[in-house]
Formats: structure tokens, C-alpha cells, sequence
């Protein structure tokens, strides 16, 4: 009898996603942003910010610890993290507002070159190496560029799952099909266990006939 198919998937993987590692940049720079451009005046923005972009940075290693057990949570978490990023781009946003600093236009040559830059380094390294010698308005710009392209990649990411979810079910439904397989695999080897059994009380029969037994 063959093994039953396991339903449990591989997962836990998260620290080699690209966007567990874009939202830990994200975290570490907006560490030291809201620590070194608000912590003066006392500011609550201080722990709202750097909540946000931890909550970004946890629900995904927590979403993808929990898709071995539960696809469902899985894909909660991963729009908690995504949303938890959105709530922090309106701060960095806001910050710029109200202090009359620029948000740089996407056509801005900082921004491309900003861009360019993002795409092709994820080590959180690459970014703080610098970071001391740019002003509030340069971090601020940075940030909400990994943001945004933190929002693109969640967002592939999510409808991958989702696709995926609909496809193969949650936990509860693969458990069930292998339950359901188990049992299906045991009723046919019952089956063919049966007719072997009638079979040999035939050629017994046949065997005694012959014999005169």
C-alpha cells in the first residue's frame, strides 16, 4: 500500500524573501529616522512609526511560520504586514507635508536614481552605511520608495497565495483530501485483498473436487 499524500506544505523560509528583507531596510532606516529626527520633541509619531514598520517587518515572518499549518493565517498576516507598511507611508508623507519638505516627483532625477538604487540592494547594510550624513527630507524620500515597491511585491505576493489557497484549499480541505485519499487507498487494498481470498477458495474447491476430497 502506498504511503498517503502529505498535505503539509514546506514553509518558514521567510528570512530569504525579497520582501522580508526590503521590509527589514525599511525597519532599520525608520529606526533611526523617527529616533534621530522626532525623539527630541517627544514625539508619539516616535513608536507609531517604528510600530508600523516592525509590525510589517513580523507579520510576515510570523505569516510565513504559520503557511506549514494554515493557509488561511498566512494570508492574514501578510495583509496585516501590508497594511501596517501603508499606515507608515501616510507618515512619512505627512512628515514632509508639514514641515514644507518635498516629496520628490517620480520623474525627479533623486527619485530614479532612488529607485534604481532600491531594486538592486535588499541588504539593510548597503542603506545605513550613509544614512548619518543625509538629512530628514533625503531619509524620508528613500523610505517611501522601498515602500512603495514594498507594496508592489506584497501585493504579487498575496495574489500568488490567494491563487494558490483557491487552488489547493486551506489546511482544513488538504486534510481532508488526504484523509479522504487514506481511506480510498484502504478500501481498494481491502477490496483486492477480498477477491484474492475468493480466488484461492475457488482453486481449493476446483483442488478437492479433482482430488475426490
Amino acid at each position: 500500500m502506498e504511503a498517503p499524500t502529505t498535505f503539509l506544505p514546506k514553509g518558514g523560509g521567510y528570512e530569504g524573501l525579497a520582501v522580508y528583507k526590503k521590509a527589514t531596510v525599511i525597519y532599520d532606516m525608520t529606526f533611526h529616522f523617527a529616533h534621530r529626527f522626532l525623539q527630541e520633541h517627544k514625539d508619539r509619531t516616535v513608536d507609531q512609526m517604528v510600530q508600523a514598520a516592525r509590525s510589517g517587518k513580523q507579520n510576515i515572518a510570523e505569516g510565513s511560520a504559520a503557511s506549514t499549518t494554515s493557509s488561511e493565517t498566512e494570508l492574514k498576516l501578510m495583509n496585516v504586514a501590508r497594511a501596517s507598511m501603508k499606515e507608515l507611508l501616510v507618515d512619512y508623507e505627512d512628515y514632509l507635508r508639514v514641515r514644507n519638505l518635498a516629496q520628490w516627483n517620480i520623474h525627479d532625477e533623486r527619485a530614479v536614481k532612488t529607485r534604481n538604487f532600491c531594486k538592486k540592494h535588499t541588504e539593510s547594510s548597503d542603506f545605513m552605511a550613509d544614512i548619518d550624513k543625509r538629512g530628514d527630507e533625503a531619509i524620508a524620500n528613500i523610505v517611501i520608495t522601498l515602500l512603495h515597491q514594498f507594496d508592489s511585491m506584497m501585493g504579487s505576493l498575496i495574489a500568488a497565495l490567494e491563487k494558490d489557497f483557491v487552488a489547493k484549499g486551506g489546511i482544513r480541505e488538504r486534510m481532508t483530501a488526504a484523509r479522504l485519499g487514506y481511506r480510498h487507498q484502504q478500501d481498494d487494498e481491502i477490496r483486492r485483498l477480498t477477491e484474492e481470498n475468493q480466488r484461492l477458495k475457488r482453486e481449493i474447491e476446483q483442488l478437492r473436487g479433482q482430488l475426490g476430497i
